[in-house]
């Protein structure tokens, strides 16, 4: 199984040069995964993208309601995020060997305790997932 990073969904909601790509991966991905973080993150980055002048807050509501109906629907599988993927991700934020950030490091240890493939759009996020040994595929 593999989990859908926010950059991903983001490029597949939205149209961005990593459109085509990301609907391959996520319309051919048997219950892709996703997590509550994915989620609020979604929704945070679309909020960017208001103030940012990127769309318009008619389009961000449309993409926000296409993607609630996909979770309601259960086309993405959600995962909880318990007390180990916070400790993995402290672990790994504690060696002060990797420039990941905080909610990079929780999708990360959510990924390594759940045995899955993290499909992603940003760079430093797959040089990490690569350091700690998780499956990944950059877009």
């Amino acid at each position: 199984m593999i989990y859908i990073d926010t950059s991903v969904l983001l490029s597949y909601y939205c149209p961005e040069p990593l459109s085509s790509k990301a609907e391959k991966i996520i319309i051919r991905a048997d219950s892709p995964v996703i997590s509550p973080l994915t989620e609020v993150e979604f929704a945070s980055a679309l909020a960017r993208k208001i103030r940012e002048k990127e769309i318009s807050t008619e389009s961000s509501d449309k993409i926000l309601n296409e993607f609630k109906s996909h979770v309601r629907q259960m086309f993405y599988r959600k995962i909880p995020i318990d007390a180990a993927c916070y400790n993995l991700a402290f672990n790994w934020l504690s060696g002060n060997d990797t420039p990941l950030a905080t909610l990079d490091s929780i999708h990360l240890a959510i990924t390594s305790l759940n045995n899955l493939k993290i499909i992603t759009a940003d760079k430093q996020l797959a040089r990490a997932a690569h350091k700690y040994g998780i499956d990944y595929q950059l877009l």
